[in-house]
């Protein structure tokens, strides 16, 4: 798994190979567990064909259609996931709540933890293999399918030892709590794990918004713009940075101090300068750098709020 389209595939395959068995198995044991882990790998599976057709288009250059390049897409189908995960997640919920409300639901216990094993053991595999494959590759595609995958073995994990508690409970003969297991667990799941769908989405919201990246990304980003500017006498430095997937976006526009004009070879060199200093904290990276002497060019409003002339003053 040392290519970004190999892991996406074999994580879409087990997301199949998951879902198929969990829809199977809710069929014969009757659970609500069971049933929220297969159409949750049914779902991830559909949107994991969107992402290995994105993964193709962002390592693709822009074109006249997308003149940004096509890393926004990566933003995209990462809100999707941790939408439809919420969604899914809140429907199990309501369900279970309802459930718990009307006295539970008996379910084959048995064969419930046969499956739950089987879950765990293929989650944690695709979780280690996600692991291992960021030690090749750099994408957010991927780093969101591991968060993803370490999550679902942790809640395999869960249903597995509640599955083996109804076991117990049923040897010990208290019957009364039995048909509750299956409607606590979800509950207990789906509010435990709340918070990784809705942190996947807000982080791609944000990237879909444009809003500036973690500090722990972007300010490694101004040092290094300071350190290649080292030397210039300037009056200001506005650093705007973007990151939608995978992609780091860099506007700087320097303000000049004196009116001593730098050569288009001279900017050159500081343009490279400054990319050299940005690519050992980050890759890929798009610098586009400005210099000018009017500080109106580096306004936050600059280009949006236009004066109209007036014609007819005196």
């Amino acid at each position: 798994m040392k290519t970004e389209a190999g892991t996406l595939r074999f994580s879409a395959f087990m997301a199949l190979l998951i879902g198929v068995v969990g829809i199977t198995a809710t069929l014969a044991s009757n659970s609500q567990a069971i049933l929220l882990d297969g159409l949750f790998n049914l779902i991830y599976f559909g949107v994991a064909l969107v992402t290995l057709k994105v993964s193709r288009l962002a390592s693709q250059p822009d074109s006249e259609a997308y003149p940004f390049g096509y890393s926004y897409f990566e933003s995209l189908v990462n809100l999707c996931k941790g939408l439809l995960i919420l969604g899914v997640s809140i429907f199990a919920l309501v369900d279970a709540v309802a459930a718990l409300l009307t006295g539970g639901r008996e379910i084959a216990a048995g064969l419930a933890v046969l499956y739950a094993g089987f879950a765990t053991l293929a989650c944690s595999i695709t979780a280690w293999v996600m692991h291992v494959s960021q030690r090749h590759i750099a994408s957010p595609l991927v780093a969101a399918d591991k968060l993803n995958w370490v999550v679902n073995s942790a809640i395999s994990a869960g249903v597995l030892a509640a599955f083996g508690l109804m076991l117990v409970l049923e040897t010990l003969g208290s019957t009364q709590l039995v048909p509750y297991v299956d409607s606590v667990l979800v509950i207990a799941v789906v509010l435990l794990c709340l918070g990784v769908p809705v942190r996947i989405a807000g982080q791609a919201l944000g990237e879909l918004t444009n809003k500036t990246p973690p500090v722990a990304v972007a300010e490694p980003v101004r040092q290094a713009v300071a350190r290649g500017l080292e030397g210039v006498a300037t009056q200001a430095v506005r650093v705007r940075i973007v990151r939608p997937g995978r992609l780091l976006y860099v506007l700087v526009h320097v303000v000049k101090k004196d009116d001593a004009a730098l050569g288009l070879a001279e900017q050159d060199r500081l343009r490279a300068r400054v990319d050299d200093e940005i690519r050992r904290h980050y890759a890929p990276v798009v610098c586009d750098i400005v210099f000018t002497r009017d500080t109106r060019w580096a306004e936050p409003s600059c280009g949006l709020l236009v004066r109209p002339t007036n014609q007819n003053a005196p």
